[in-house]
C-alpha cells in the first residue's frame, strides 16, 4: 500500500509545490487549506497532471476543523504515514504595537496550528508504530530576527515541541519527528507578511522607525547582492520536504539552502542535525 500524506496550507508556496512533488512521487496526497475557494490552481495541476491528490477543508486555528479532516482520512485509508504541518503566516511587528489579537493570531497559526494536528494524528501514528511529522518552521526558529520577534517566538516554541516529541516518542513507538528550517521564501508568505501589517498602519513608527527602515534596506540589499540565494522557491524547499519523508532515518533538524546555513551556524555547529542533543536528552532523562 503506497504511503499517504497529510499536507497543511496546500493554496500557495511550499505547500502547493509540496502537494505535487509528493503525489509525482507515489504518495497519496490529502491537501488542506483553510479556504477550499483558493483551490483552483491546485485543482488545475491536478486535473492536468492526473495527480493523486485529494483537496480537504482544514483551517489549523480550528480543533474540530483538524479533527475533521484527520478522521476523513482514517475512514479513507485507515492510517496517516506523513504529517506535513507547513501552514503558517509571517508577521513584521514590534511588540508595542502588536494588539492582543495580533500576537495571539501568530502564535496560533504558526504553533498551536502545529500541536494540535500533531496530536490529532498521533494516537493513529502510535496504534500503527510506524508515522512521520515535518514541520516547516523557519530559521527564526533557531535565530531570533528584528521586527520578526512574536513569529520568531512561535517558531522557537514549535522547535522546542518538536523536540521533545523526538526524545521520548520516537523510539518507543516508530515516529519520526523533523524540522525543516527554510531562510527566505519568495513565495505568497512573504507577500502577505508585508500585506497584513501594512494594511493595519506602519511596519513600525516612532523611535522605531529609523531602525526598521535600516533593517528594510539592509534585507533589500542582501536579496540583490547576495553571492548566496537568499530566497529560494517554494519548490527548491518542497525538494527538501520530500527528501525527508523519503528518509528512513531522518534528521531533526536541516536547513533548506547554504544562506539558511549561514546565519544559523551558531547555533547548529556543535550539533547540525540536532540528533546528538536528542541522545543527550534521552540519556539524561529517560
Amino acid at each position: 500500500m503506497n504511503k499517504n500524506v497529510l499536507i497543511t496550507g496546500t493554496s500557495t508556496g511550499v505547500g502547493f509545490e509540496s502537494s505535487i512533488l509528493f503525489a509525482k512521487n507515489g504518495y497519496k496526497v490529502y491537501a488542506t487549506m483553510r479556504n477550499l475557494k483558493k483551490a483552483t490552481p491546485l485543482n488545475e495541476r491536478i486535473e492536468k497532471e492526473n495527480l493523486n491528490i485529494e483537496l480537504l477543508p482544514l483551517d489549523v486555528t480550528d480543533i474540530n476543523s483538524i479533527e475533521s479532516a484527520v478522521k476523513t482520512i482514517i475512514q479513507k485509508d485507515g492510517k496517516i504515514d506523513v504529517l506535513v504541518n507547513n501552514a503558517g503566516a509571517g508577521f513584521a511587528k514590534t511588540t508595542e504595537q502588536a494588539t492582543e489579537k495580533e500576537i495571539r493570531w501568530v502564535t496560533d497559526v504558526n504553533y498551536h496550528g502545529t500541536v494540535f494536528c500533531t496530536q490529532a494524528v498521533l494516537p493513529f501514528m502510535r496504534k500503527q508504530r510506524s508515522g512521520q511529522i515535518i514541520s516547516i518552521t523557519s530559521v527564526g526558529g533557531l535565530v531570533g530576527q528584528p521586527f520578526n520577534e512574536l513569529y520568531c517566538g512561535a517558531k522557537f516554541a514549535t522547535e522546542g515541541f518538536m523536540e521533545g516529541l523526538a526524545t521520548y516518542v520516537s523510539e518507543p513507538f516508530n515516529i519520526k519527528f523533523t524540522c525543516v528550517e527554510p531562510g527566505g521564501i519568495a513565495t505568497e508568505f512573504m507577500k502577505s507578511a508585508v500585506e497584513k501589517t501594512t494594511s493595519e498602519g506602519q511596519l513600525a513608527k516612532g523611535e522605531y522607525l529609523p531602525i526598521f527602515e535600516k533593517y528594510l534596506a539592509g534585507t533589500q540589499k542582501r536579496a540583490s547582492e547576495s553571492e548566496v540565494q537568499v530566497y529560494q522557491t517554494g519548490q527548491e524547499v518542497a525538494e527538501v520536504v520530500l527528501k525527508v519523508a523519503n528518509n528512513e532515518n531522518p534528521p531533526l533538524r536541516i536547513r533548506t539552502s547554504e544562506w539558511a546555513e549561514n546565519i544559523t551556524a551558531l547555533k547548529t555547529q556543535a550539533d547540525p542535525d540536532g540528533t546528538k542533543l536528542v541522545s543527550q536528552i534521552k540519556n539524561n532523562f529517560l
